[in-house]
């Protein structure tokens, strides 16, 4: 059907954007990782490797021997700041038993304990950093809502 001149056209529903641009394509793989993340009965790698970083603590692990290199135990805790020491030994034996992270120790007296990313950790920390402008972008927005929430 043809618009008389000086007729506003109107968007049919084949021309407006989904949900701000998003790529159809991404909304299925989406929801294919819901699906299998929902299936407990299952391993899903999705779950679990979230499950183990959604501490605060590995994530800056992985930050500060990704951006300073091979540390040791005490440099590491200087580095993160107020990680417990037990906390930070927990941390560091859940990311070795992933493979994220190496120890390497020396046998001198007394022994010597260095830590370092694997190259399992290096991928893991470079998709993490995308994370980080995220919410160094993002970061004073949300800290605005929850101030005005509390108000």
């Amino acid at each position: 059907m043809a618009t008389q001149e000086g007729t506003p056209t109107t968007l049919s529903n084949t021309d407006v954007p989904i949900a701000g641009n998003r790529d159809l394509a991404d909304e299925k793989k989406f929801q294919e990782i819901l699906r299998a993340a929902k299936d407990t009965q299952q391993f899903c790698p999705v779950r679990d490797v979230i499950a183990r970083l959604s501490d605060k603590w590995s994530i800056l692990v992985i930050y500060a021997l990704g951006g300073y290199g091979t540390l040791r135990f005490n440099e590491l805790k200087h580095k993160i700041g107020d990680i417990s020491q037990r906390m930070l030994t927990v941390t560091l034996r859940n990311l070795e038993l992933d493979g994220i992270i190496t120890r390497k120790i020396y046998a001198e007296v007394p022994p010597r304990v260095e830590y370092q990313l694997t190259e399992l950790g290096y991928s893991l920390m470079h998709q993490l950093a995308q994370f980080a402008t995220w919410a160094n972008t993002n970061g004073q927005a949300i800290y605005a809502k929850r101030q005005a929430q509390k108000a």
